[in-house]
């Protein structure tokens, strides 16, 4: 993370130099001024997808332009060891570009507006830790974390460098030959295109340091469910706003979209950031066509201040 940062977290994540915010053109303030006026006065929950951490460099799943892919499944993962193995090979490469990005605007609007004690929480589809990087406390990863593999057998957690570690010990010379067999595609998981077929049958994985289980990276694939504590928390801070923020997410899959129809039924305001459509347009008070970076930093400091005291949700011990 760049010097100066006020950040606590550790992404592992990496390579581009974060975007400033972008300077909004006339037509673009007279819309985020719009949401101000939705907003103002009333605390907020916020919800981000991976089109918030495109200015960090770091590619989106379906945002414009994002190149079509086909993630594999919890269920891929676990029944076939070579499907483990091509994962494994794919993502440690990826792991090798993506693990220094750091926060953007965006990210440091977010946290502004905590400090500020605009939010009763954040909630993050993203698995890049950039919100916690960028000062933000009161997170729920509902998707994981990426800098952190879980033993399948044990449940023991290890750092995702520990692993890397491992990977780059037992795999000598591989990155640089992946590299030399042409990279295609990344996603917001470090999941990357690797040409050479033989480079992944040739891959040893590692395995559990202490038990010698099946080790995975601790987000949720799809296929597999968010854990019930996460999304009850997640719910809490919903139920103690009095809007909800959408930013940068298409809330494509239902476990982000449930949280805009749960604020839409209880008639609170639901204001939506993202270029493109989503699934929860039907829902929204207002959706603004709006890079996400610029029209965050915008509200983090043109929101009014909320004079009443509340309660925040407990920060997650993970």
């Amino acid at each position: 993370m760049s010097d100066g940062r006020p950040g606590v977290g550790m992404t592992g994540f990496a390579s581009m130099a974060p975007a400033p915010a972008a300077v909004l053109d006339p037509e673009e303030l007279y819309s985020v001024r719009q949401a101000v006026g939705v907003m103002g006065g009333k605390r907020l929950a916020v919800l981000t997808g991976a089109g918030l951490s495109t200015d960090s460099g770091i590619p989106d799943y379906r945002g414009p332009g994002a190149a079509p892919r086909n993630p594999m499944t919890f269920q891929e993962f676990i029944g076939s060891e070579a499907n483990r193995r091509r994962y494994w090979a794919r993502n440690h490469l990826g792991w090798s570009h993506l693990r220094h990005a750091d926060p953007n605007a965006g990210h440091a609007a977010v946290a502004l507006m905590e400090r500020r004690g605009l939010l009763s929480g954040l909630i993050t589809q993203n698995v890049d830790r950039l919100h916690e990087d960028a000062g933000s406390v009161n997170v729920v990863d509902l998707h994981g974390r990426f800098d952190q593999v879980v033993c399948l057998e044990s449940g023991h957690i290890f750092s995702r460098r520990l692993i890397a570690a491992i990977l780059e010990e037992i795999n000598p010379g591989f990155l640089d030959a992946a590299l030399e067999s042409g990279l295609v595609e990344m996603a917001p998981d470090a999941d990357a295109t690797v040409e050479d077929p033989e480079l992944i049958t040739s891959f040893v994985m590692a395995v559990c340091p202490r038990c010698g289980g099946t080790l995975k990276p601790d987000f949720v694939y799809f296929g597999e469910n968010v854990p019930k504590d996460r999304v009850e928390r997640a719910y809490a801070m919903v139920d103690q706003a009095e809007a909800l923020l959408v930013a940068g997410s298409s809330l494509t899959v239902q476990s982000g979209l449930r949280f805009v129809r749960h604020a839409a039924k209880a008639e609170k305001p639901v204001v939506i950031i993202n270029r493109g459509t989503t699934r929860g347009d039907s829902y929204a008070t207002l959706k603004l066509e709006l890079g996400v970076s610029g029209a965050l930093d915008y509200l983090a400091r043109n929101l009014p201040d909320i004079p009443r005291a509340m309660t925040p949700i407990g920060v997650s011990p993970d």
